[in-house]
């Protein structure tokens, strides 16, 4: 059995599937925060139990993407040790600064969230939602720049130490948090949650809306989701142009594998589907509309976009014989699903904002139902383009420096890895039943009535009745600071 394989069918599993729930988490938070803020301002109960409703799935959700994380981190050591090894100096300082500050503060703020609405002042406890938002963003920042290090390594010495073999050392820590590649690639995901989580709002309350089931509160959920999902897919149409010429330049093999062109070409044309030979070294049959390739790549119509062949002749001279190109057709297919999935996505939030305008809601249950499925684009969407990312850096973990084939551990052995594959796989397996279930539950208990959500946020009283001791009404209270002694 093939340890580098298995060991990166393991990766591959649990990284896809952990980054099922990352953006939606990120998304749903920033909305619950935007109804929360209705709430506060105006004292409507229809978003505070809209807020309460929305909040318990995103706790769902939230907790099976801290379980399927942990797992992450932990596979670096045990199945990719020689990576660890060289890159471990650079790979771990934008994950501690992920853990110490973005992953505390979220983790606080969210517990503070939670146990909170009896016992903070309204605008303090719409505040630990707004800190959870922020908290779940720059988590993402962290992570996007050690991976955006992984495409295009950036502030490093290499140390040649003669006993314990290479590795990179960081000499420049705001280079790899600040490079281009990072920033456009954490917007682009900035954009996906977004419209991960608007999708999400949008297709639960469509549900409701269906059933003609508390319309109050389904109504401006799923008009704040489908206004959602329209900003945050014209987002990530942005971002992911911004992206695609920043990638040109720094991985010219991928961006001509996403595109299946073979050789260097000005005014290079955009493929909308490509036949190759069966080992991927060259194009059959293909249709292509002229020019679009060059302005997704340059900016111009006109721009030269390099082939696959010719980069890789120059990887050959400048790193040594080997092949350097990824899996073309995965990495051309996911490039294509990843797009096409974002536009279906623009097209279900215009018609569904056409549709519910002016106090509108369509008669046909399709519409409804379709609304629902929609909840899968972003997902698939996501999906593929983790995917192309990944495998279009191939055969690199570090682009340029460290293969893949060098980074796997020595010492674990083929069975070792399958078993751990297959125990994750099953145990992911029972977590989506979990994860499933659990959303479905809550979903058919709906939101808390009126009373229920007004009861939950009154501030008890002290232990000892503290008859005359405290402030007479809500309104008091939330007047008078809140101090913290130790």
């Amino acid at each position: 059995m093939d340890s580098l394989a298995l060991a990166r069918w393991q990766f591959g599993i649990t990284t896809v599937y952990h980054f099922f729930f990352v953006p939606i988490t990120i998304g749903m938070a920033f909305f619950i925060a935007i109804i929360e803020t209705a709430w506060v301002r105006t004292r409507n109960p229809v978003y505070l139990r809209a807020a309460k409703f929305w909040g318990k799935l995103f706790l769902i959700n939230f907790a099976i993407g801290v379980v399927t994380g942990i797992v992450q981190e932990f596979q670096f050591g045990m199945n990719w040790s020689s990576y660890s090894r060289f890159v471990g100096d650079v790979f771990g300082a934008p994950l501690a600064m992920e853990a110490l500050l973005a992953f505390f503060l979220e983790s606080t703020f969210l517990g503070l969230w939670i146990f909170g609405w009896d016992k903070l002042s309204a605008k303090l406890h719409l505040a630990c939602i707004w800190l959870v938002s922020i908290g779940t963003m720059l988590s993402a920042f962290f992570i996007i720049a050690a991976n955006s290090f992984m495409q295009n390594p950036v502030g490093i010495t290499i140390n040649e130490d003669r006993l314990e073999g290479a590795r990179a050392e960081m000499n420049d820590v705001w280079a790899v948090l600040t490079q281009p590649l990072n920033l456009a690639a954490y917007s682009h995901v900035l954009a996906a949650s977004v419209l991960s989580g608007a999708a999400m709002f949008a297709g639960v309350s469509s549900w409701f809306l269906m059933k003609r089931r508390e319309v109050s509160v389904f109504r401006p959920s799923v008009r704040i989701g489908l206004v959602g999902m329209l900003i945050g897919s014209l987002a990530v149409l942005v971002t992911g142009d911004m992206l695609a010429k920043v990638m040109t330049e720094v991985q010219p093999m991928k961006m001509a594998s996403a595109e299946a062109l073979y050789e260097t070409t000005s005014s290079a044309s955009f493929s909308l589907i490509t036949i190759g030979t069966l080992d991927g070294s060259s194009e059959v049959w293909s249709i292509r509309v002229p020019g679009v390739l060059s302005f997704m790549a340059t900016g111009s119509i006109d721009g030269t976009v390099e082939g696959i062949n010719n980069v890789q002749s120059q990887f050959e001279n400048q790193y040594g014989p080997g092949d350097y190109r990824p899996n073309i057709p995965l990495v051309y297919w996911m490039f294509r699903l990843m797009m096409g999935a974002g536009f279906i996505m623009i097209v279900v939030s215009i018609v569904g904002l056409w549709l519910t305008r002016k106090g509108r809601l369509p008669e046909s249950r399709w519409v409804w139902r379709l609304a629902m499925i929609a909840i899968a684009g972003p997902v698939v969407a996501n999906s593929t383009g983790w995917i192309f990312t990944e495998m279009g850096r191939q055969p690199w973990t570090v682009v340029g420096l460290f293969k893949t084939a060098d980074s796997v551990s020595p010492s674990v052995s083929g069975g070792a890895v399958l078993t751990s594959l297959i125990i994750f796989t099953l145990l992911y397996g029972v977590l989506a039943v979990i994860e499933v279930g659990l959303m479905v539950k809550y979903v058919k208990i709906g939101p808390p009535t009126e009373e229920e959500a007004l009861a939950s946020i009154q501030r008890r009283p002290p232990p000892d009745g503290g008859a005359g001791t405290g402030p007479s009404s809500e309104t008091e209270q939330d007047e008078k600071p809140l101090a913290f002694a130790y």
